[in-house]
């Protein structure tokens, strides 16, 4: 069982490699059962997105996304996100990606827990 349960959790990325498409008005929003971690995202360039990952002991995620941008492309990638628990509780995850459509360059980013509204 994972250290770390990602259910009802939202996400916003506060970094991103240049060939990314996700910015800080794309939100995340995580549920997991399980080992079985998913999420639907949108906002941005991004029209609409999911992701399916595994999530291992440490809450590690070994994830698929797919997305429609805005420009009317399907787009699909993997990553893999590690953990950090920031001082005020929040989760950080840092990423590493790559697509595996288009030109299937590669990728870091950053994603932040927030809450509330």
């Amino acid at each position: 069982m994972s250290s770390i349960n990602y259910h009802n959790r939202r996400f916003r990325s506060v970094s991103n490699s240049d060939n990314g498409e996700v910015s800080s008005d794309t939100l995340f929003e995580y549920q997991q059962e399980g080992s079985l971690v998913w999420a639907t995202y949108q906002g941005g360039g991004i029209r609409f997105g999911t992701l399916i990952a595994s999530v291992d002991a440490a809450g590690n995620l070994d994830m698929r996304y797919q997305h429609m941008n805005t420009a009317g492309e399907l787009m699909t990638g993997v990553c893999q996100s590690r953990p950090e628990w920031l001082p005020d509780g929040r989760l950080r995850l840092h990423e590493r990606w790559r697509w595996t459509s288009g030109d299937a360059s590669e990728g870091e980013s950053m994603i932040e827990e927030v809450r509330g509204t």
